[in-house]
């Protein structure tokens, strides 16, 4: 709390104030001209930001950290996409904020130095053995022999898929036996390496307990990498050297495709969209880690934007399928996916173009629902506009209402899927985001309408009210919503627009910028109708002369609440379309919002007793002239009747 000398004036005390920067769930106070507290790894910049250390980069991927709570992670160097390239026979190792380089096993510097930092300082010399040679040659040999075999499309055209599925198991699990046994004969050569069109192998033989800079152990092959905890390839009771695999396929997805998932449906359209892996450790299997595996996947196609499942070959009596159990997505960026796996087997990421199949009824639910709630918004809009005895401060928040609901669901219904142009399609979501929060935003200001109306009745001054919301309400109707949707924008303007859907991203919590205002508005207009009933409450037993008046406010306010109650369950019902009961929630949503308009109408237009005898009085005179007519025409048939 800042306070101001009884004897200064406050514009004098200005440049000295503190401005407090309040964020949800924290409030950090800054002196102008003085650096923010900056977390670890991270120093201040112009007084202003906070820039990760060298060798660290916040989580959004910039070097200035931009949002509350974000932290300097470490740069992995040695990984895609930097991978830091050492020079021939070396090979690079990550370190908290840096990296080093280091000869491969059977080589060092001619300096005698154990590391250096770039290719320029390779001096990397091969130490003579004898077993070096035929190690190679064997791994070379295996490598051979699994491409003609891989790549003879008329052996696996033949099989049937049990009979492909049952041999591709027993090759794979005949190849990292034989790259084990292969490593642990020549356990002074550390690591072997040998690849071809069709096959890339890596493996690393462990002598000794696992050391503070030998903690992790890293492959990269292929543009594919792994990361093994040292602890899991020793194995702890093992006597003597242990041995771990890295293979990765390049052309085995072409026999065991997305085909093989055992979650597949004949709908589904699921492709393969990395290499497939395998990871063995020897000599004993390895069937429980005590940490996960990391491995990271190179895009073969379009990186994805979601429905990513990172599965593992699963043998069965049947040969072997894939499947997505113990394993678990952890990220996505541009050119890689990183999986966590709990156990070890041959690894792959596949993509579903479509979660779930179409449905043709809700399809036709949509259209129908839709297309009466524009009839409906259209008519209570000319309702709101012609009909003089109920044009009021309160009429004119419900018309604004009505036009930004019109525009949303008619853009929503002719618009929400055209993801053909990108760019196109981000603006149809933008637009779908600020007439949808400008909707939200209307129905706020009906509740502080009819919470300043109930109020002014202890002060009889009810057309302050009306002065105060004409002033007020079309720059927060429309320049609050716009306000939010340009901040957005102007952070993550590629997040608007999906692959199947014109609308906000679900991914790093994009979609809360609708969500958020939504949620919000709800609560401050559940508050403001509940103090609008206390006041009413309270009026209503003094019986005094403006009982008719009050009891008109407490029925605007019953209305309001349903209204709010209507809008906000349709979006609560949207974020509840998950799981088993997401057709039910597809269901109800779609039916839900296509009522909006319909209600409206009907609860401010067709149950209004003033709309009523407006409508009636329009319908009347006309009935009456026609009438007149017809009497006269009977009247004028009659009289030669009577001269005759």
């Amino acid at each position: 709390m800042v306070h101001l000398h009884a004897g200064m004036r406050g514009p004098s005390l200005l440049p000295g104030l503190f401005i407090l920067l309040s964020v949800p769930g924290v409030m950090v106070q800054k002196a102008k001209g003085t650096c923010p507290r900056c977390p670890e790894n991270a120093f201040c910049t112009s007084a202003t930001y906070c820039t990760c250390t060298s060798g660290y980069i916040s989580q959004s991927g910039e070097k200035e950290l931009k949002y509350p709570f974000e932290i300097c992670k470490d740069v992995d160097e040695c990984k895609p996409p930097i991978s830091i390239y050492c020079g021939p026979n070396a090979e690079c190792q990550n370190t908290k904020g840096s990296f080093y380089c280091l000869c491969n096993p059977g080589y060092k510097l001619l300096s005698g130095d154990t590391q250096f930092m770039n290719s320029n300082e390779n001096s990397c010399q091969k130490i003579a053995s004898s077993n070096t040679t035929k190690g190679n040659k064997e791994l070379q040999r295996i490598v051979e022999d699994l491409e003609s075999l891989l790549t003879n499309k008329t052996l696996w055209r033949k099989g049937e898929k049990r009979e492909i599925a049952s041999n591709v198991t027993s090759i794979l699990q005949m190849v990292e036996s034989t790259v084990l046994k292969t490593a642990l004969k020549t356990p002074d050569q550390e690591i072997q390496k040998a690849q071809n069109s069709a096959v890339a192998i890596e493996s690393r033989v462990v002598t000794d307990n696992c050391s503070k800079e030998r903690k992790i152990f890293n492959f990269n092959i292929q543009m594919n990498s792994l990361d093994i905890d040292c602890n899991d390839i020793i194995q702890g009771n093992i006597q003597g050297p242990s041995a771990v695999a890295f293979i990765s396929y390049s052309s085995l997805g072409n026999i065991i495709n997305a085909t093989f998932f055992g979650e597949m449906t004949e709908k589904d359209q699921v492709y393969l969209n990395s290499h497939i892996v395998s990871v063995a450790v020897g000599p004993k299997r390895n069937t429980s880690l005590s940490k996960t595996v990391i491995l990271s996947f190179q895009h073969i196609k379009k990186p994805p934007s979601e429905n990513i499942m990172c599965v593992f070959w699963k043998t069965t009596e049947e040969g072997g399928h894939w499947s997505r159990d113990g394993c678990s997505l952890e990220q996505v960026n541009k050119s890689h996916i990183t999986c966590n796996c709990t156990h070890l087997s041959s690894f792959a990421v596949l993509m579903a173009l479509t979660s779930q199949e179409e449905d043709p009824i809700l399809d036709v639910i949509t259209y129908v629902v839709l297309s009466l709630s524009l009839l409906c918004l259209l008519l209570a809009a000319l309702t709101f506009l012609l009909c003089k005895a109920i044009q009021n401060t309160s009429t004119s928040l419900h018309l604004q209402l009505c036009i930004c609901l019109f525009l949303a669901h008619l853009l929503f219904l002719t618009a929400i899927n055209r993801t053909e142009i990108k760019v196109l399609c981000a603006i149809i979501a933008g637009a779908l985001h600020y007439l949808y929060l400008a909707s939200f935003t209307w129905m706020l200001l009906e509740g502080l309408h009819l919470f300043l109306t109930a109020r002014n009745l202890n002060v009889v001054n009810y057309s302050s009210v009306s002065r105060f919301m004409k002033w007020l309400m079309f720059p927060i109707g429309y320049g609050v919503p716009a306000v939010i949707v340009a901040i957005s924008a102007a952070s993550r303007p590629h997040l608007y627009g999906t692959a199947d859907r014109c609308w906000l991203h679900l991914k790093q919590g994009f979609i809360w910028g609708f969500l958020g205002p939504v949620c919000a508005i709800i609560c401050v207009n559940l508050v403001f109708f509940l103090l609008v009933l206390c006041i009413l409450r309270r009026k209503l037993s003094s019986l005094n002369s403006e009982v008719s008046t009050i009891k008109n406010i407490r029925m605007m306010t019953l209305k309001a609440t349903a209204q709010l109650f209507i809008l906000g369950c349709t979006w609560c019902l949207g974020v509840l379309q998950l799981g088993a009961a997401a057709r039910v929630m597809a269901y109800l949503f779609t039916i839900i919002n296509g009522l909006q308009g319909v209600f409206i109408f009907l609860v401010y237009c067709l149950l209004s007793q003033q709309v009523r005898k407006w409508f009636g009085n329009i319908v009347k005179p006309e009935s009456e002239s026609e009438t007149f007519t017809l009497s006269s025409k009977f009247g004028a048939f009659s009289k030669p009747s009577e001269n005759t």
